[in-house]
């Protein structure tokens, strides 16, 4: 998993997150703020108006929750596959330090012929 697509999950959360915050803003939430009628249930306001504003404001809690939660997943493959990278370049370290001893006792031995 790249850091591209942990980076691209976290810019589509804060879209949302923006556009919901714009679109839902709590109690004071009103048809002028959109610029439209906002239904003829938000019209007519009492009961079912609240209803609807409730409702609204489940679905984007309910959808904030599942892109954080999908982010998470995200960001717990990411710092799986950093940590199996980690591995395989401290084994590569420790390849080429072998390496570099067995070139060194060849340099002492070539030094001892002469």
């Amino acid at each position: 998993m790249s850091c591209h697509s942990v980076l691209f999950a976290r810019n589509v959360l804060s879209r949302t997150c923006r556009r919901m915050y714009s679109v839902v803003e709590g109690a004071g939430f009103d048809a002028s703020k959109l610029g439209g009628a906002g239904g003829s249930i938000r019209q007519a306001g009492g009961a079912f108006g609240k209803l609807e504003q409730a409702r609204e404001e489940e679905y984007f809690y309910k959808l904030q929750k599942r892109q954080l939660e999908q982010l998470k997943k995200l960001n717990v493959k990411a710092i799986e596959h950093h940590r199996q990278e980690a591995e395989l370049h401290l084994e590569a370290i420790e390849r080429n330090k072998r390496r570099l001893q067995e070139i060194e006792a060849e340099l002492q031995k070539t030094a001892g012929q002469k």
